[in-house]
């Protein structure tokens, strides 16, 4: 019956871990996707602003860069105090799609780089024009390719989301800690891991699935 009581208190909790995941796959992929594209224009200064960007995300912790909007934002001249975000949880979330949708900009510069660039040709020579291109036939084949990749960092996403435990979001693994510090019952770290275990397994037998429709007659 203990068991039963500590897993619907940690599911209750995992509220804040469903919605974070949501929100930031919903925003992340699209917003690098347009990181994506802002890398391979022409014009220059946005092009080198958009890697800059990759470059500096991707090269410092995620845990930093919570800390830095949850708690240090506030705090940079001038712009600090207007533009921080007092709620702990949106603050969480914006980092989080920050962080996530610098990696997803990198991985769709690997899927359209892996597209061959006949395609391009072939697409002028049917005189379609360049949006028609890109959503027509190289989208489809880029997201085809990126397609495992996505999925992988999706489930890490669902791991991660448990770093919201270090700037104070009450979400499963900071209730864990609290019925662990509360009651010296350890079994709420297992019982926490077979939460994480079950949202992943959901996750990625879903994910398997659109990679199984993306691909399917790939090699026809």
């Amino acid at each position: 019956m203990e068991f039963w009581n500590i897993f619907l208190t940690l599911v209750q909790s995992g509220g804040y871990t469903v919605c974070l995941f949501a929100i930031v796959i919903i925003c992340s992929i699209p917003l690098g996707f347009c990181i994506t594209m802002i890398a391979k224009s022409k014009i220059k200064p946005l092009a080198m602003l958009a890697r800059a960007y990759i470059y500096v995300v991707r090269g410092t912790p995620l845990l930093l860069q919570l800390l830095f909007f949850c708690f240090g934002l506030y705090y940079l001249p001038v712009i600090g105090p207007a533009i921080f975000i007092s709620n702990r949880f949106a603050s969480a979330t914006v980092a989080f799609i920050i962080n996530y949708s610098a990696y997803f900009a990198e991985i769709f510069r690997g899927g359209l780089l892996a597209v061959d660039k006949g395609q391009y040709e072939a697409a002028q020579v049917l005189g379609l024009r360049r949006g028609q291109t890109m959503f027509r036939i190289i989208i489809p084949q880029m997201v085809r390719v990126c397609m495992p990749t996505l999925s992988n960092e999706a489930v890490t996403l669902v791991k991660d989301t448990a770093l919201l435990y270090s700037v104070g979001v009450v979400e499963i693994l900071t209730q864990a800690k609290t019925i662990v510090n509360g009651t010296y019952n350890i079994s709420a770290y297992f019982i926490a891991a077979i939460i994480y275990l079950i949202l992943n397994t959901i996750l990625s037998f879903g994910l398997k699935r659109i990679e199984k429709k993306l691909s399917f007659g790939e090699d026809a």
